[in-house]
């Protein structure tokens, strides 16, 4: 091993040990030891025993495990220390403004072990509340978090929307009217390689300077494609005027629809079209949604005229989980409701975390029956715009709820969710799961899988099982809308609707910001073929409200 690795060993130990609150002494030592090692001029790699400790700064148990790390490219020590520490805990102690004692904060005390859940803490503002961090803090770690996911060439849809546009809009403004996303932009997938663009022009006449301008150079090698600082790819399309159709088709879906597509046209492929409708049509099938263009069932319901009318932001009628200020929100009940009205929603369902959730302050009975006192008043101040009373309950280990039956009781309706001891069997998951579907008081299953896109992939269940049990027992599922969960996955809507299960779109909004995220699940949705039909916050205020009064006479 060269010096580098060797310090960076020792470096790990210092850390690690501190992290787990062993022996101060000598984690402190092998800091300063892989400080003293990497300032070295002289390579330590295959010296004798009897020389490495007579380096200063290096004795005689320092040199054998510098020994052991040459001979074995490892640290017993070391190894004993990983084997006990969740991986993604070790990596945040490479992120500036976390050290051991903060790793181990939020390790311990937050039950968090990725970064990626860090970055989704921050965003629910949860390390401001923490001892040892605080707003500025917070912002730092989420910056530096949000550049060390971006490296890894996979982002948000959300993270790559507002580039593309402007991308899109640079050329326009340079008189490009055939222009458009393709790839999984157009899809408009959860998660994105590269930005794609097919544009009609000469490639010779267009200025690149705002590109520049925007960080990005031309990769090397490879025609069309450009890259930023950030690690953001985009690759540029281009098409004469008669194909432009043809290949915004082509490009738009992805490879098993394309050949699917390619099966059904056999050789009368006709690239001279004036619109991908007619391309569609001109074969005998309904337009494909280009969310829908994944290679999966879509072609068998155009074959068949059975392509939905796709849900659009304009169908949803009210937010039904949002978080205030009584729990882990930015803004107080009376301002998020009220932003909620400005953009022209019918209601707002608080939902607010239970009591279990004490790391995000959750309620306490006594806390439920003021902040239902609150809304009361502002029904009044507000009318017609309606805040319904929810509260998003956590599942308990055993699959119950976070209140007793008369609290409970109190609430207009229930979001059940899982947000502890994730670690679980795809069977005990399902089984948490279905016992809280059960439970007479859940009318929604919030985010049913816990996942975290790019951070954690969320406990396996048995979709078809739980989507069975909300059949049952007229639960609705949650799509959250949140680009980081915009769980229930999409995949699952078509087995959801035939089995006569509703979604709803839920922006599980902690700021102002945070509810214009419904587009995204709107987005999400549309993948899915999702109609309004289908949709449980396509109700209006007055079906809602009806919905909830009658369900509630069932339980009685």
């Amino acid at each position: 091993m060269n010096n580098k690795e060797i310090a960076s060993a020792f470096k790990l130990l210092g850390r690690l040990m501190e992290l787990h609150d062993e022996n101060e002494f000598y984690a402190k030592s092998y800091t300063n030891v892989a400080f003293k090692i990497d300032r070295l001029e002289q390579p330590l790699e295959g010296l004798p025993l009897d020389e490495l400790d007579k380096i200063e700064g290096i004795g005689k148990g320092i040199a054998a495990k510098i020994m052991e790390l040459n001979e074995t490219n490892n640290l017993e020590e070391l190894q004993l220390l990983l084997e006990k520490t969740p991986e993604g805990v070790a990596k945040m102690m490479t992120i500036k403004g976390i050290g051991p004692k903060k790793a181990g904060m939020i390790w311990k005390e937050m039950g968090i072990e990725t970064i990626g859940e860090l970055l989704y803490a921050c965003n629910e503002n949860r390390l401001v509340s923490v001892k040892g961090f605080g707003e500025k803090t917070q912002a730092a770690i989420k910056k530096v978090i949000e550049f060390t996911i971006s490296n890894t060439g996979k982002f948000h849809y959300a993270a790559l929307e507002n580039i593309c546009n402007f991308i899109i809009e640079g050329f326009k403004k340079q008189g490009v009217d055939l222009i458009s996303a393709v790839g999984e932009m157009r899809r408009q997938c959860e998660v994105v390689n590269r930005i794609d663009i097919l544009l009609s022009a000469n490639y010779n006449k267009l200025s690149f300077q705002f590109l520049e301008d925007m960080g990005f150079s031309p990769k090397e090698g490879e025609m069309g494609i450009i890259i930023n600082s950030d690690g953001v790819k985009v690759k540029l399309h281009f098409a004469p005027k008669s194909m432009y159709h043809a290949l915004l088709v082509e490009l738009t879906g992805n490879d098993a629809h394309f050949q699917m597509l390619k099966e059904i046209i056999g050789t009368e492929w006709d690239e001279n079209r004036n619109s991908e409708e007619e391309i569609y049509t001109s074969i005998g099938l309904d337009f494909v949604p280009p969310p829908m263009r994944e290679g999966k069932y879509e072609l068998e319901m155009a074959k068949n005229h059975h392509i939905p009318k796709l849900l659009v932001d304009t169908d949803i009628k009210g937010i039904l989980h949002a978080h205030s200020t009584h729990s882990d929100g930015l803004k107080s009940l009376e301002i998020m409701a009220t932003k909620c009205k400005e953009l022209g929603y019918e209601y707002l369902g608080i939902t607010d975390h239970s009591q279990t959730a004490f790391y995000a302050n959750g309620l306490k009975p006594e806390r439920v029956l003021e902040q239902h006192l609150e809304i009361t008043e502002l029904n009044k101040k507000l009318a017609p715009f309606t805040i319904f009373k929810g509260i998003e309950s956590d599942i308990l280990g055993d699959g119950s709820l976070d209140y007793t039956d008369d609290i409970l009781a109190s609430f207009d309706f229930i979001i059940a969710s899982i947000h502890s001891n994730l670690k679980m069997t795809e069977e005990k998951a399902t089984s948490r799961l279905i016992a809280a579907i059960q439970n007479p008081y859940t009318t929604i299953l919030g985010h049913p899988t816990g996942r975290l896109i790019l951070a954690r992939e969320g406990y396996p269940i048995d979709h078809r099982k739980v989507i069975d049990a909300c059949a049952k027992h007229k639960v609705v599922i949650e799509l959250n809308a949140n680009p980081f969960r915009l769980d229930l996955d999409w995949r699952w809507i078509q087995y959801a609707k035939e089995q006569d299960v509703l979604i709803s779109i839920n922006p599980d909004a902690h700021s102002l910001e945070g509810l214009l995220d419904v587009r995204f699940g709107v987005m999400a949705a549309q993948k899915g073929g999702l109609t309004n039909t289908f949709t449980f916050n396509h109700f209006s205020k007055e079906e809602m409200e009806k919905y909830f009064i009658q369900r509630k006479s069932g339980i009685r």
